[in-house]
């Protein structure tokens, strides 16, 4: 049985979305847009929740799972007709969403909304994976991607109200 500890696949899970052309800085770009108009926030805080959210243990399962099958897939290791339909990212194919659904979920119903607004809009990094189609397969990439970028603003949201509230508070 495989022995781990979440440091070493949390590292795993980084160097498995930098390979596939995702960087920390990406993703936080799409968290920034999400979140420019709802308070003052910094680049810094945007990639500070990305890893935050990276580090969740169903995070980096859903990362390095998603990032497996789109790996078999491009190898050609599916049978048919499941290769095709995860090849051609077939409009009524939802599993990649549903995978990227146990991220989301961790920051509740904002972090739903902000997912199905980033799979429609197509912001950034998850634009440039989902035009990858025909070159590399990307089907449960870009929905992962979307749903860090989801629940990282969802965190980030979550914080800034915090800090609202407290400051009514004191005052």
């Amino acid at each position: 049985m495989y022995r781990y500890d979440m440091e070493e696949l949390f590292n795993k899970s980084i160097d498995a979305l930098e390979k596939k052309g995702v960087a920390i800085r990406d993703i936080a770009d799409v968290v920034y847009e999400l979140q420019k108009d709802y308070g003052p926030i910094t680049m810094e805080m945007c990639e500070e929740n990305v890893l935050a959210v990276l580090r969740k243990r169903e995070t980096i399962h859903a990362v390095l799972t998603a990032l497996a099958i789109d790996k078999a897939v491009d190898q050609k290791l599916f049978d048919e007709p499941i290769q095709s339909i995860i090849e051609d990212d077939e409009g009524l194919y939802g599993i990649d969403e549903v995978l990227s659904l146990a991220v989301v979920n961790i920051y509740g119903s904002i972090g739903l909304t902000n997912f199905g607004y980033l799979d429609k809009k197509k912001i950034g990094i998850i634009d440039k994976l989902d035009k990858m189609k025909g070159k590399e397969v990307t089907t449960f990439t870009d929905d992962l991607v979307a749903a860090i970028a989801a629940a990282a603003a969802s965190r980030l949201a979550h914080s800034n109200q915090g800090m609202k509230e407290g400051a009514k508070h004191e005052a």
